[in-house]
Formats: structure tokens, C-alpha cells, sequence
């Protein structure tokens, strides 16, 4: 039986919880072999039927946000349309990355293998823009590359303007920076080996071997409420093994 998903914030009309890595928002076709999603455990938690405010996906954790009701849910939609719903994420990304910029660079459009089909293909790419602020650097003993004694680090806040599908994930793969254990965009040789020291055996893949998670992480959600209009600032800390590779890495982390 899996664990109470942690609850960050609720009232009669939203609820927040900390998702963990590794777990479905819903169930998906993408996904028979899933056995459970956060929708599901969900319901049998708060024994009614949560409306997803928004996504994050299957390998990020973090803040995650659901209307109690219809109505709720197509406000909180039109606070996402209006850009009022702030989002920041934390990520630990391959080499050391500048002070601070924008990633302002449009993303062709990833269609749902099953909703979507064929019928997306001619989408010209979309506008998608990120904030980062890197907060940390690290320098460590760890020959990663086959070239260097060493392996660069760095911990990053961002804050992404858009909601584009994998859009973190594939605006740092475009300046060089892939977020660690990325197995989509990212840098698969430094996945293998700091998988190697690192792995959980719950990340663990045929072509990765032992696993190293998706080192991002949905810190902080701020917007105000659909009903009262009060400012929300809800934040959720990363898991304990997200925290242990962080410490591995030489990389203090703390909510900023």
C-alpha cells in the first residue's frame, strides 16, 4: 500500500500535495502498467474527485494543485490563461551555469501519442520563455566524460513564463545545462555513471541501469484564490533522496 500523498494546502474548493517523483498525475493509456496515479490515490484519500489545476510530469515532484469542484477548476484555468499562477522550480543541472537570464526560445509543440495522433504535425513552435537564477556551484572528483577528473554542478531556480510540454527540461538541453537524470533531454553518459554511485532502485531502467531521478523539482506555486482572491504561496521540500544527491554533489539546498 502506497503511502498518504502529502497534503500542502486545503480549503472547501483546493488542495495541494506534494507529488512524488515517479507517479502519474492521472491514469494514462501511455501507461497500462502504472498501478496507481495521484488522482487515484487522491480519491481514496479525500474521498471525493480531485480536478487537476495543471501538470507536472511522470519524474517531477513538487507542488501540485487541484480544484474540489468544476467551477473551481475552469477559474483556476483562466488564472493559468491570464499568467497569475507563479510557478518556481528547483533543478540541478550539468556544468556552471551563468548568475542569472532569460531562455527565450520557442519549443515545437509535443503531441499526445494517443489524443493528438497525427493532427498536430504542421504547429508552428510556440513562445516559451524561462527565467534561472543559479544559486550554487560545485566542483567534485567524479570523471564523468571520459576527459576530466572533475564533474561541474550547478543548482538553479527557474521560473518558467509559459507551460510548454517538458519546457524546463528542453530549455536547458538548448544552453548546454541538461537537468541531471533527464533521460529524454538530457545527458544519458553523466546519467550512467552518477546513476552508478547514486541509483534508487525505483528509477532504474533496461537502458540506464540504476536509476538516477530527474533532479527537478516543483518548489513553490503562488497565485491568488479564485474565490477569495487571497495571495497563496504554497512550497513543498524536495524528498529525501532529492536532498541526499544534492549533498552528494556539494550543493546546499534551501527553499529560495
Amino acid at each position: 500500500m502506497l503511502p498518504p500523498l502529502a497534503i500542502l494546502y486545503r480549503d472547501d474548493r483546493l488542495l495541494a500535495v506534494n507529488k512524488p517523483a515517479g507517479l502519474l498525475v492521472h491514469p494514462s493509456p501511455l501507461d497500462r502498467h502504472a498501478t496507481s496515479s495521484v488522482v487515484e490515490q487522491l480519491q481514496q484519500q479525500i474521498s471525493c474527485k480531485p480536478y487537476p489545476v495543471h501538470r507536472l510530469d511522470r519524474p517531477t515532484s513538487g507542488v501540485l494543485l487541484f480544484a474540489l469542484d468544476p467551477e473551481t477548476a475552469r477559474l483556476c484555468g483562466a488564472h493559468i490563461a491570464a499568467n497569475r499562477l507563479q510557478k518556481t522550480y528547483h533543478a540541478i543541472v550539468r556544468g556552471w551555469l551563468a548568475d542569472a537570464g532569460d531562455i527565450d526560445y520557442p519549443l515545437s509543440y509535443l503531441p499526445d501519442k494517443i489524443a493528438d495522433r497525427d493532427r498536430s504535425r504542421d504547429k508552428a513552435p510556440q513562445a516559451a520563455l524561462t527565467h534561472y537564477r543559479c544559486l550554487h556551484r560545485s566542483e567534485i572528483p567524479l570523471a564523468s566524460d571520459g576527459r576530466h577528473p572533475t564533474s561541474r554542478y550547478s543548482l538553479v531556480a527557474l521560473n518558467p513564463l509559459h507551460g510548454r510540454k517538458h519546457q524546463l527540461r528542453r530549455h536547458l538541453k538548448h544552453i548546454f545545462h541538461p537537468i541531471l537524470g533527464d533521460t529524454s533531454h538530457g545527458d544519458n553518459r553523466q546519467n550512467r555513471v552518477l546513476g552508478s554511485h547514486l541509483g534508487d532502485p525505483r528509477y532504474t531502467t533496461v537502458m540506464m541501469g540504476p536509476g538516477l531521478r530527474l533532479m527537478l523539482h516543483a518548489t513553490r506555486l503562488q497565485f491568488p484564490h479564485p474565490w477569495s482572491g487571497e495571495a497563496l504561496n504554497l512550497h513543498a521540500t524536495p524528498d529525501a533522496h532529492w536532498q541526499y544527491i544534492a549533498r552528494y554533489l556539494d550543493l546546499d539546498f534551501a527553499l529560495s
